[in-house]
């Protein structure tokens, strides 16, 4: 079975009820679109934490290695890694309490898809948060 994002119904859901957001392969670097995303998503109220480790702060915020090493409640996980990374980034995140996965537009990876299934997530993949937060966030 291929794979299937959330109705535009319980994607607007998810944004309007999360606080915080995890956004793996974020860094210091302001031409990069994972930072220009994260930061407007920061602008629109939600806390950032950036996951990737080669930087200590981005946005603000205390960077951490991994996932599993972010010590507070995270409620997106959002990726901006290749498709070939995405099981790998799967696996950390059935380590948290989170349960929803997104990756950003051009990211897809099947297996991670129905892994992250299997382990009781939402997943979305090849949708930016910015643009359906903007479209569907009133």
């Amino acid at each position: 079975m291929a794979w299937q994002n959330p109705s535009n119904e319980k994607l607007s859901n998810i944004l309007q009820t999360a606080e915080t957001i995890a956004v793996v392969g974020l860094s210091n670097n302001q031409d990069k679109t994972a930072y220009q995303i994260s930061q407007r998503m920061q602008q629109l109220g939600y806390k950032i934490i950036p996951i990737n480790p080669t930087v200590d702060e981005v946005l603000g915020e205390k960077a951490y290695p991994t996932l599993a090493e972010v010590p507070e409640k995270i409620d997106i996980i959002n990726v901006f890694r290749r498709p070939e990374h995405l099981p790998d980034v799967a696996k950390d995140a059935v380590n948290t309490d989170c349960r929803m996965f997104w990756s950003q537009q051009g990211i897809v990876n099947e297996d991670a898809y129905h892994f992250l299934k299997d382990h009781g997530f939402e997943v979305v993949m090849d949708l930016c948060i910015k643009v359906v937060h903007s479209v569907l966030v009133k």
